[in-house]
């Protein structure tokens, strides 16, 4: 069974540094791996994206590249955020969300439980 545990959220200065976790359990493997964001009254945004080939790639929203950088650690079927230069903008519930293959159930998606960001100005 695929399970996403989503960490790393909080309240932090405009300026600052936040990473947030999401640790995969299960058999798994993970081909694309995003993170959401969405405040309240507004729609779920994607904010970046990491997809396994046979070349990694990377996709940002115009709002956070240069700022925010996602990564993966296939090892500990681990994906991160590492979110600098915060800004009040960026408050929000962040959800990690994956595309992932096991042998029991083949190719879906899967959420995160979502983690709260709080970026005080």
């Amino acid at each position: 069974q695929v399970q996403l545990v989503e960490s790393g959220g909080g309240l932090v200065q405009a300026g600052g540094s936040l990473r947030l976790s999401c640790e995969v359990s299960g058999s798994t493997i993970l081909n694309i791996m995003g993170w959401y964001r969405q405040s309240p009254g507004k729609q779920r945004e994607l904010v970046a994206e990491i997809r396994r080939g046979s070349q990694t790639t990377t996709n940002y929203a115009d709002s956070v590249k240069g700022r925010f950088a996602v990564s993966v650690d296939y090892a500990k079927n681990t994906v991160y955020l590492d979110m600098n230069t915060l800004k009040p903008e960026d408050t929000a519930v962040y959800y990690c969300r994956i595309n992932a293959y096991t042998y029991s159930t083949g190719s879906q998606y899967y959420w995160g439980q979502g983690t709260q960001v709080t970026v005080s100005s």
